[in-house]
C-alpha cells in the first residue's frame, strides 16, 4: 500500500515568497523532456515547485526518502506517480520482485504513450538514490520518454544520469545555486509577508534587509531562521539578524537546538520529538504515536509558526505532513539522546501503520525494536505480501535481524528468506540456508506439514541440479510437485525446471524438452520472465545435443527477443545465452562472429571466475584460427582461475577440450600425460559435459599414441551416443574416432567413420571439428574428392573444408612475425645455413604460404604483388635454404617447426 503524502506536493503555505523570476523560468518546463532543480537543503527548491504545480492539471509527484532506494519500491511510486499525471487508473498485474526494472519502465512507456496532452513528473529528493539500478533505469526513461511528457527531479546533488549530451542538445532546464538564493527583493518580500513589527518596533531598512541577504548569501533557511529567532526571543529583527550572520549550513544543528528548539515549550519539544518518529503523518498517526486528542490543532500551530512543518495537498479529505528535511534530522538526533519511551513509541508506531495498511513503514519501525518476537510476528504476518510487492531490501534486513535460532521457529519465514536468496541469484547461500534449517528442525523438534515441506523440496531441488546432483534433484522436484498447492505457481516452475534438467543430465533429451516447455508455459503464464528465459537456453542446450543445431540457434534468437524487450542484459543468463550462440557458430566456422558473443559475454559478467566459459570459448577460436600464442595466454588466465575457484564439472570439460585442443597442435605429450594422470574420469557418459570430458581422456590418450586405450574409449562413447541419440556428440565421437583409425593406419576404417560424420554434418553443419584436425583431414578430404564418392552437397562441404583448413594453416604458419623469427634463429638446432644468409621478412612470409599450400598465383594475390615479384622471392629464398623445388620447401618448413615445438 503507497503512502499518499509520498505522491503529493505541499500545500500554499502562508506569506510565501511567489518568486516570480524562477516560476517564469518553469512556465518554459514543456519546452523540454527533463527540468534538474539542484542545490543544497534549504534553499526552496520544494516549496518552488509546490508553487508552480497549483496550476498544472496534469502533474505527478513522488517524494522519496531513504526507503525508496530499491528498484521495486521505486517503481511501484513512480508507476502511481505517472498514473496521477495522466489521470489514469494506478494497477499492474506484475509481480514486482519477478519483474525486471528496466522491463517495467518499458511497460510503463507503452502505457504513458495513450496519453496525449502534456504531463508533468516531479520526484523529489533524488539526492537519496544510490542505487545503480535505478540511475540507469531513469537514463532509459529520459532517453525514450514520451514527447509530451516533462521528468522534473530536485535534488541536492548532481544526478548521475549522463546529463552532459542533453545540456549540448539544449533538451535540459536547470535551476541550481546559482539562481535559487532569494534576492534583495525577494528578501524584503519575505520580512513584509511574515512579519507584521508593533506600532513601537521598527522594521529592518532597506539597507539592513540588503546587508542581511548579503551576509548569509541569499539562502532562505537562514532568513526563516531569523524570523523564528525574533519571535521567540519577542526581540526586534535588527537583534535576530544580529544572531544569524556567522551561520551556514555545517551547523545548523546547533543553531536550530540554541535558537529554535531551545525556546519552545516543553510540551512542543515532546510533540515535536515523538512525531519525528514518523516519516510522513496523518492525525490517527500523530494521536497513536503522542496520546493526544487535539493533535491536528497543534500541528497546524506548528505550520502558523513556521516550524520547518510542512502540510502535503493531498487530493483527500486526509491531510498529511511531513518535516523539513533539516528539521527531520535534527529532531532524529535530538530524540534518540533524550526519548526515553523510544522503544514504545516504534511499537505504537508499527501498530499503527500496520492498522491503516503500510506494512513496509510498519516493519521499518519493527525494525527498530529490541524485540525479535514482535518483528517476527509482523514479517510472518505480512512478510509474504512484501516479497511479492518487490520489496527485497527491507525484508532481506528484517530477516538478517533476527538470530537463526528464533527464525527457525517460523518455518515460512526460512522459507521467505531462502526465497529471497534464490531471487537475488545467491544460489549457494541457499543451499546453507537450507542445511542449516535441516539441522534446526532436528535440534529443536520443529514441525512442518507436507505442503510446506513441498515447497521446500522445489527449492532443494534447485541447490541439487546447481550442484550436479541430478538423481537428488529429480527425486525432491517429483514429490514436490505431488503436493505443491496450485497457487504456489513460482515453486511449480523451479520444480518442473529442474525436472527437465535432470532428465537432460541423464541423457532422457525428449523428456527434458518437454518438461522445459512445460516450464516455459507456467513461467509465461505467471509473467516470470527470468524462468521463461532459463527455460528457453535450456531447451536450445537440449536441441544442440539432439543435432538440431539451427533450431537451437532460433530458440536463442527468441531468447535473445525477450532480453531485449524486458532488459534482461544485465542477469548472468545473458552470458550463457551469448555463449551458447558463440559455441554454435563456432561449430559452424563463423569464428568472428563467434568471438564476438563471447566477447559479448564477458562484458555481461562483473565477477572475474565466472568468466571461464567464454574464455574456454575464445581459446577454441584463437586454436582454431591456428594463433596458438594467444590461446596460451588466455589457457595460462583459466589456470590461475581454476587454482582459486570451484568449477561444475560442465565448466571443466569446456576448459580440458581446449587444453588438450592447443596440446595435439604442439604435439606437448609432457603436459598431456600429466593431465591424463590427474584428470577426472566421469562415472558414466550419458550428458553433454560427462560426454566431452571422456572425448576429451580419449584426445589425451590419441597424443600420447596410445591409440588401443583410445579405441576402446571412443567405441564406447560412440554406443553411448547412438543409444541416447546424441546427434553432435556422435559427429563429434566419429572425428576423433577417424582420427584414431588413421593414425593405426587403419584406412577402411578411418573412410568409413569420416564418411558418416561427414553425413551426420547435414544435419548438423558442423564445420570446425574437421577443420581443428588438420592435415590428417585434410588428406583423407582430398582423397575422397578425388574418388569421386561424395554426393554435391558433401563435396561442396569438404572443399569449404579443405579452404577452411588451408586457411587455418595460413593463420597458424604463414605469417613468420619478427618475433618467431627471432626466437626460431635463437634455436641451437636451425640450419647453419639459415644464420648465415637470414630471409628477408617478405621471404619468410612467401615460405609460409608455400608451406600452407598456396599457389605462386595465390600467394601473389595474398601479398598483394605481381606474380613475377613472387617467383623473384621463391628464386632467393631456395637458394639461401639451400632447397631445389616446392616440396623440398616444404619439408624444410615442416622441420623449423618442429624445431619450434609445433606439429601437425
Amino acid at each position: 500500500m503507497l503512502i499518499p503524502s509520498k505522491l503529493s506536493h505541499s500545500s500554499r503555505l502562508q506569506h510565501v515568497v511567489v518568486r516570480s523570476r524562477l516560476l517564469a523560468v518553469l512556465e518554459q518546463a514543456a519546452q523540454y523532456p527533463l527540468v534538474l532543480i539542484n542545490a543544497p537543503a534549504g534553499y526552496g527548491k520544494t516549496t518552488l515547485l509546490s508553487q508552480w504545480a497549483e496550476n498544472q492539471q496534469n502533474l505527478g509527484w513522488y517524494s522519496l526518502d531513504e526507503s525508496d532506494n530499491e528498484s521495486e519500491r521505486f517503481i511501484a511510486y513512480f508507476r502511481a506517480a505517472l498514473a496521477r499525471a495522466t489521470h489514469q487508473e494506478n494497477c499492474s498485474t506484475t509481480n514486482p520482485a519477478q519483474t525486471n526494472f528496466l522491463a517495467a519502465l518499458s511497460q510503463l512507456l507503452v502505457e504513458s504513450n495513450r496519453f496525449k496532452p502534456h504531463f508533468f513528473v516531479v520526484i523529489d529528493d533524488y539526492h537519496l538514490i544510490d542505487n545503480h539500478d535505478i540511475h540507469e533505469g531513469l537514463k532509459f526513461w529520459i532517453k525514450n520518454q514520451p514527447q509530451n511528457m516533462t521528468l522534473i527531479l530536485i535534488s541536492r546533488s548532481m544526478p548521475p544520469l549522463n546529463l552532459a549530451n542533453l545540456r549540448v542538445q539544449e533538451l535540459l532546464l536547470e535551476l541550481d545555486i546559482t539562481q535559487l538564493p532569494f534576492t534583495h527583493d525577494e528578501s524584503r518580500q519575505f520580512f513584509q509577508g511574515r512579519i507584521d513589527p508593533e506600532p513601537e518596533q521598527e522594521a529592518l531598512s532597506e539597507q539592513e534587509i540588503h546587508r542581511l541577504c548579503d551576509q548569509v548569501e541569499g539562502w532562505p533557511t537562514a532568513l526563516q531562521l531569523v524570523n523564528l529567532y525574533a519571535r521567540q526571543h519577542q526581540t526586534s529583527l535588527h537583534e535576530a539578524a544580529k544572531s544569524i550572520t556567522k551561520i551556514n549550513s555545517n551547523h545548523i544543528s546547533e543553531y536550530l537546538n540554541d535558537e529554535v528548539f531551545h525556546n519552545l515549550d516543553a510540551d512542543t519539544r515532546l510533540f515535536l520529538l515523538r512525531c519525528s518518529l514518523l516519516r510522513s503523518m496523518n492525525e490517527f498517526l500523530v494521536e497513536k504515536i503522542t496520546g493526544l486528542s487535539d493533535s491536528r490543532l497543534r500541528l497546524d500551530n506548528l505550520v502558523k509558526q513556521g516550524l520547518f512543518v510542512y502540510p502535503i495537498n493531498i487530493d483527500q479529505q486526509e491531510q498529511w505532513w511531513r518535516f523539513h528535511p533539516l528539521f527531520a534530522s535534527f529532531l532524529t538526533h535530538s530524540r534518540e539522546l533524550t526519548l526515553p519511551e523510544l522503544q514504545h513509541l516504534h511499537q505504537q508506531a508499527a501498530d499503527a501503520w500496520l492498522e491503516i495498511g503500510y506494512g513496509t513503514e510498519a516493519l521499518y519501525h519493527a525494525m527498530q525494536l529490541q524485540q525479535p518476537e514482535t518483528l517476527l510476528a509482523l514479517l510472518q504476518q505480512i512478510g509474504w505480501q512484501l516479497y511479492h510487492q518487490g520489496e527485497l531490501k527491507l525484508l532481506e534486513e528484517s530477516l538478517s535481524a533476527v538470530q537463526f535460532q528464533q527464525l527457525a521457529t517460523y518455518p515460512r519465514l526460512v522459507l521467505l528468506q531462502a526465497w529471497l536468496l534464490q531471487s537475488q541469484h545467491k544460489h549457494h547461500e541457499v543451499g546453507g540456508l537450507l542445511q542449516k534449517f535441516s539441522a534446526a528442525i532436528q535440534q529443536q523438534n520443529i514441525d512442518i506439514d507436507r505442503q510446506l515441506q513441498a515447497e521446500f523440496d522445489a527449492l532443494r531441488a534447485q541447490v541439487a541440479i546447481n550442484a550436479g546432483d541430478d538423481q537428488t534433484a529429480l527425486q525432491l522436484a517429483t514429490t514436490a510437485l505431488q503436493y505443491l498447492p496450485q497457487e504456489k505457481q513460482y515453486a511449480h516452475i523451479v520444480a518442473t525446471a529442474v525436472i527437465g534438467e535432470a532428465q537432460h543430465c541423464r541423457g532422457q533429451l525428449n523428456q527434458a524438452l518437454k518438461m522445459m516447455r512445460e516450464a516455459e508455459k507456467l513461467a509465461q503464464q505467471n509473467q516470470a520472465y527470468h524462468h521463461i528465459l532459463w527455460s528457453l537456453l535450456q531447451q536450445a542446450e537440449i536441441l544442440l545435443a539432439q543435432g538440431f543445431l539451427q533450431t537451437a540457434y532460433d530458440i536463442l534468437d527468441k531468447a535473445t527477443l525477450l532480453v531485449k524487450k524486458q532488459h534482461l542484459q544485465k542477469l548472468p543468463m545473458y552470458e550463457f545465452l551469448l555463449r551458447l550462440k558463440g559455441h554454435i557458430l563456432w561449430e559452424w566456422y563463423s569464428l568472428d562472429k563467434a568471438e564476438a558473443m563471447a566477447e559479448a559475454g564477458l562484458e555481461v559478467l562483473a565477477n572475474e571466475a565466472d568468466k571461464l566459459q567464454c574464455l574456454s570459448l575464445l581459446a577454441k577460436i584463437s586454436i582454431t584460427r591456428g594463433n596458438l600464442d594467444n590461446a596460451e595466454r588466455i589457457l595460462r588466465h583459466q589456470r590461475n582461475l581454476l587454482q582459486t575457484h570451484h568449477y561444475h564439472n560442465d565448466w571443466l570439460s569446456h576448459h580440458n577440450e581446449a587444453e588438450l585442443l592447443c596440446w595435439q597442435m604442439k604435439d606437448d605429450r609432457q603436459q598431456t600425460r600429466s593431465w591424463l594422470l590427474q584428470s577426472d574420469r566421469p562415472a558414466q557418459d550419458t550428458n553433454h559435459f560427462s560426454h566431452r570430458q571422456w572425448r576429451n581422456i580419449v584426445r589425451a590418450n590419441i597424443i600420447l599414441q596410445q591409440y588401443a586405450d583410445a579405441l576402446l574409449l571412443s567405441e564406447k562413447l560412440i554406443s553411448t551416443a547412438r543409444t541416447y541419440n546424441f546427434i553432435s556428440e556422435l559427429n563429434k565421437d566419429l572425428v576423433l574416432y577417424n582420427r584414431i583409425c588413421f593414425l593405426q593406419g587403419n584406412a577402411v576404417a578411418a573412410q568409413k567413420s569420416l564418411l558418416e560424420a561427414l553425413e551426420l554434418s547435414k544435419q548438423t553443419n558442423f564445420i570446425s571439428i574437421f577443420v581443428i584436425e588438420g592435415e590428417i583431414m585434410a588428406q583423407q578430404l582430398r582423397q575422397l574428392l578425388q574418388l569421386n564418392i561424395l554426393d554435391e552437397l558433401l563435396t561442396h562441404k569438404a572443399q569449404f573444408i579443405l579452404r577452411s583448413i588451408n586457411q587455418y594453416y595460413r593463420h597458424k604458419f604463414a605469417h613468420f612475425d619478427e618475433t618467431f623469427v627471432e626466437k626460431l634463429l635463437q634455436n641451437p638446432q636451425v640450419p647453419e645455413l639459415l644464420r648465415i644468409s637470414p630471409l628477408t621478412q617478405r621471404e619468410w612470409q612467401v615460405l609460409g604460404l608455400i608451406y600452407s599450400g598456396y599457389s605462386n598465383e595465390q600467394i601473389a594475390t595474398e601479398l598483394q604483388v605481381a606474380a613475377t615479384t613472387i617467383k623473384t622471392h621463391i628464386r632467393n629464398l631456395y637458394q639461401k635454404i639451400g632447397v631445389n623445388n616446392r616440396a623440398e620447401s616444404i619439408e624444410y618448413t615442416r622441420h623449423l617447426l618442429t624445431l619450434m615445438g609445433y606439429s601437425n
